[in-house]
């Protein structure tokens, strides 16, 4: 694994103590498991206390992302029991072997993943950003494997389309050139601590001094953190060619999307016109939040997932 050095990790005490709660470590169990001949790791975070509310939830985190991305809305989720895996090429999981990552792959991985842990169709699945595209994909091509369907920040449009296209058109050149260059040369670009940075400062809308600096730590620490430069291709090309409106008309069960206000990644127009296609959504909007909601409001998110699976009972 050409994995990014960690000696960086940013996760001190003191934004432990502000950004998660105390009773989280007590839930967590780190494993792993293989599916199609790689090795995926996979975190549960257990319910403080089970009942007759607690549901599964299996999480799919978006692109250059890992399990580390949605855990401020799984600690918000005391009741329930949710498994966040590392995608296979990203984080502490392997690439695949032998197969291109295209959103088509990762629905086939999903399939393996959760037949390996016996999850069954009472199954929630939530995917955020890339890992809406994948999720909706796999709904859409698996009818009755999961219930129901949740999203945050959904890739409602073509990226390489719209106002955004030529930043989108550019981001393509620089993993194109990453991946053809000298290995060192391609690694330094693709980590190159300036360029995640800017992509850090573009996404965040918080004003939160505090939470801005937690932001940056994570995507310092984590966004590097992929198998190889072949996987990290193929799995953006796969995150800018397709959408969850691609498929909004097959999605046969309940839809929650969780959308930014000031989203410029997957722009709130969007979001209603995605809404309309689907054939049983609902769409909340969160105010003053970009494509981090993960991040920045991860408690209006996770009420919003309460509500619905409160709406949509397994």
């Amino acid at each position: 694994m050409e994995n990014v050095d960690t000696a960086h990790q940013t996760g001190s005490a003191q934004a432990q103590a502000r950004f998660f709660s105390t009773s989280l470590a007590g839930r967590t169990t780190a494993s792993d498991v293989e599916v199609d001949g790689s090795t995926v790791a996979y975190w549960t975070y257990e319910p403080v206390k089970a009942d007759n509310k607690t549901r599964t939830i299996l999480v799919v985190h978006g692109f250059r992302g890992d399990h580390h991305g949605l855990l401020r809305v799984a600690d918000l989720l005391p009741g329930m029991r949710i498994i966040m895996p590392d995608l296979p090429g990203f984080g502490s999981s392997d690439a695949f072997i032998g197969d291109e990552h295209t959103v088509e792959r990762y629905g086939k991985f999903l399939s393996g993943f959760m037949a390996a842990l016996g999850l069954d169709p009472s199954t929630v699945l939530v995917g955020h950003s890339f890992g809406s595209i994948v999720a909706s994909h796999f709904a859409a091509a698996h009818p009755g494997a999961v219930f129901p369907l949740i999203l945050i920040n959904p890739i409602a449009a073509p990226a390489l389309e719209g106002p955004k296209g030529i930043m989108t058109k550019l981001a393509v050149f620089y993993y194109r050139i990453s991946a053809k260059l000298p290995r060192r040369l391609g690694l330094a670009l693709l980590r190159n601590r300036a360029i995640v940075r800017l992509m850090s400062i573009t996404m965040a809308k918080t004003k939160d001094k505090a939470l801005r600096r937690f932001i940056h730590g994570q995507h310092d620490s984590y966004f590097s953190a992929f198998a190889d430069r072949k996987s990290l291709l193929e799995s953006f090309e796969a995150s800018v060619s397709g959408t969850v409106a691609d498929v909004a008309g097959q999605l046969r069960l309940p839809v929650l999307l969780i959308a930014g206000e000031k989203d410029e990644i997957a722009t709130l127009p969007n979001q209603h016109k995605l809404m309309e296609r689907l054939p049983d959504g609902k769409l909340v909007v969160i105010p003053g939040v970009g494509h981090l909601i993960h991040y920045e409001t991860p408690a209006p998110a996770a009420a919003a997932i309460r509500t619905f699976l409160e709406e949509h009972p397994a």
